[in-house]
């Protein structure tokens, strides 16, 4: 049997009795009747995991489902109906998944801050009916790509603000220390161990041991730890690492400084925090 679908939804639509409210009884008084119940009852296998996970229908209110069901089934070619329906369903996608999703995108795991719905749906409908709009579909686009920046990092400075700036400032300080040497675009590095290898090029595969750190000391990632040697290209990785590896000659052990534009930036990656410098100890074993 498949999984449920939108045409199983039809299919199942059609088949539904008279009866607009709660379930219809029904009468198996020949093989169309007996046909029509049995594929009612088939077409519903996985909907209700359909109906709480991919709608958010809480089941506890399942009555009420059916009585939608039950209304929209029997509008028939009722195309005023159809027409109300469909703006219900789309209305629910805009409420538990666009503004949800546009909201994480925008503020992450913050609860608290949302876009504005009742713009939203302005714009929303003013594109739907081609009506009273303030921009072009290509200039609400590109406006839309532009603002979500910027209100994003806005809201990042705020919430990551000081740590953004307790990272700048130890870069800065780093770039004063005896025997710390630039590679460019604010990272630096310092010699540990001075290999005679060859030096990888960025397409290169190389295996290395490393320990990453951040700047309050939490060991985000380490080779050690796992027991075993990363192997990876040298352009496969954040832009940091790849300017240490494509000047680093195979036996060396260094001491890696990378700021936040060289790393992930305004990212969250694992333990990582938005605007986080990072501090390698890189051991280049070889090149693949």
């Amino acid at each position: 049997m498949k999984k449920f679908s939108i045409l199983a939804a039809v299919a199942l639509a059609a088949i539904m009795g008279s009866c607009t409210n709660g379930t219809p009884t029904a009468n198996l008084k020949d093989n169309v009747d007996t046909l029509s119940y049995a594929i009612g009852l088939a077409q519903t296998q996985g909907l209700k995991d359909y109906l709480t996970m991919r709608m958010g229908v809480d089941t506890t209110y399942i009555d009420e489902f059916i009585k939608g069901l039950n209304e929209a089934a029997n509008a028939g070619d009722n195309k005023k109906k159809a027409a109300y329906y469909a703006g219900l369903q789309i209305g629910q996608q805009v409420s538990q998944q666009m503004i949800k999703g546009i909201n994480y995108e925008v503020f992450g795991d913050d609860s608290t801050r949302t876009i504005s719905l009742k713009n939203f749906m302005a714009g929303f409908i003013s594109g739907t009916t081609g009506k009273n709009a303030l921009m072009t579909i290509d200039e609400a686009a590109a406006t839309a790509q532009t603002k979500m920046q910027e209100v994003k990092e806005k809201f990042m400075a705020e919430k990551f603000g000081d740590w953004k700036k307790q990272c700048e400032d130890y870069m800065a300080e780093v770039a004063k220390k005896e025997g710390i040497q630039e590679l460019g675009d604010g990272v630096y590095y310092e010699v540990l161990t001075e290999g005679t290898g060859a030096i990888p090029a960025d397409t290169s595969r190389v295996s290395v041991n490393y320990e990453g750190k951040l700047l309050n000391d939490t060991i985000f990632d380490s080779s050690y730890k796992r027991g075993e040697p990363a192997k990876f290209r040298c352009n496969q990785v954040i832009p940091g690492w790849t300017k240490a590896l494509t000047k680093m000659p195979v036996g060396s052990t260094w001491m890696v400084y990378i700021p936040q534009e060289q790393a992930y930036g305004e990212r969250e990656a694992g333990k990582i925090t938005p605007y986080s410098c990072l501090i390698f100890k890189i051991e280049l074993l070889g090149i693949e």
